[in-house]
């Protein structure tokens, strides 16, 4: 599977202006090639680069590597474009957003990420260092840095391309490792319910409960000093809220790492499961897709529900598990905190508060995030029986 690892470039101040002239002109180069690739509409990789490789050398200085490299950065900009046009992303036909986006070329920015090849970008591991073509000539033995254990997959697993990428005053190397897959339990001994929530981000079958209050108290910090900036109509303070709501997102990023490491280790085995108990078990997650547009929530509600990261989560808990060899099932969310695991009952009533959950029927009393939980567990063992139970015969 594809694992992306970044590592944090320390070039000295005249490696970092060769760093930042080089992303300057590669991206008027590209802007260049974009302007070629829309009168032409060329969404050929060849055929573009046709067109545009003499000129991109002989106006820009590009060396043939690089021009190579700003040709591919271009048709893959137009085809993401076709593709959130395809997908809708960009509103109907004939909206205002997708007409601003068909109307006129891709336009990149000064410092825009570009990407390398092994070419023009060479790794030498064991000294950390790296060797990186700029406008200015090869520039050989800049220094990088990073976690010990993604520079240890990055000796190991790195293939193909890698992108420079500048980012608040600080530069950046993103490769691509490709790393080999456990063999996926197929077989799972039981599953590990987990309950997706906002005040509770996660809750799982066997307890654990990864609160979001902090995570919550965060957000409407940063929501107070948005508004605050806002408020001030200035471009420095449209610049401060920009960064602020980056850093928001990286630190619930960050969270949700967090979270959907400790699950994939309790439920099936990673090089942390001793600290958790590793049971080789399957993951069983709720299918919340569409979900922002069933519910109506109340207005001091909204914030809170748009800004839940429930999908990141899961995307992390499965990337996580598919490395791990784990299972993985989604089961159907509906009624998971109202129905009774022991009797069946479901009722809205079941649920008095938000955090409690007292069977009407049977009596059976608990933390309504726990309860919802087990049900998921118990869904995923009825889902799992059905799909891998004998195919009946015809008689």
């Amino acid at each position: 599977m594809k694992v992306v690892v970044q590592v944090k470039l320390l070039p000295s101040p005249e490696v970092a202006a060769a760093l930042a002239a080089t992303l300057a002109v590669c991206n008027r180069a590209a802007d260049a090639a974009s302007a070629v690739a829309y009168e032409t509409g060329t969404a050929s990789r060849n055929e573009l680069q046709r067109l545009v490789y003499a000129r991109l050398k002989a106006e820009f200085g590009l060396a043939a590597q690089p021009a190579v490299r700003v040709v591919k950065k271009v048709v893959d900009a137009y085809a993401t474009l076709r593709a959130n046009i395809r997908a809708g992303n960009l509103g109907p036909n004939g909206s205002r957003r997708r007409r601003r986006a068909e109307s006129k070329p891709v336009v990149f920015r000064p410092d825009a990420a570009q990407p390398y090849d092994d070419r023009i970008l060479s790794w030498q591991y064991d000294a950390r260092t790296v060797s990186v073509w700029t406008v200015a000539g090869r520039m050989k033995g800049v220094r990088y840095t990073g976690h010990p254990g993604q520079l240890a997959m990055l000796e190991k697993y790195r293939r193909g391309e890698s992108d420079l990428v500048h980012r608040d005053g600080m530069w950046f190397l993103v490769a691509t490792c490709d790393i080999p897959e456990a063999p996926l339990n197929t077989d799972p001994v039981d599953w590990v319910g987990v309950d997706r929530g906002i005040t509770n981000l996660a809750t799982t079958s066997d307890g654990t409960n990864f609160q979001g209050r902090r995570l919550g108290r965060y957000r409407r910090w940063h929501a107070r000093k948005r508004a605050e900036l806002q408020a001030k109509r200035t471009r420095s303070a449209a610049r401060r809220a920009k960064r602020r709501a980056k850093k928001e997102a990286r630190h619930a990023t960050h969270v949700n790492h967090r979270i959907s490491k400790e699950i994939v280790a309790v439920a099936g085995g990673t090089s942390q499961a001793k600290r958790w108990g590793s049971t080789g078990r399957g993951i069983a997650l709720e299918e919340l897709g569409g979900i922002r547009d069933r519910v109506r929530p109340f207005r001091d509600q909204r914030a809170a529900l748009s800004s839940w990261p429930f999908h990141q989560l899961e995307e992390h808990i499965r990337y996580k598990a598919r490395r791990a060899g784990v299972p993985v099932i989604w089961v159907d969310a509906h009624y998971t905190s109202q129905m009774c695991p022991r009797c069946g009952h479901t009722a809205r009533h079941n649920r008095p508060t938000r955090d409690t959950f007292c069977c009407r029927r049977c009596g059976l009393a608990g933390p309504a995030d726990h309860v919802a939980g087990v049900n998921v567990r118990n869904r995923a063992r009825s889902a799992w029986v059905l799909v891998n139970g004998p195919v009946p015969q015809k008689a």
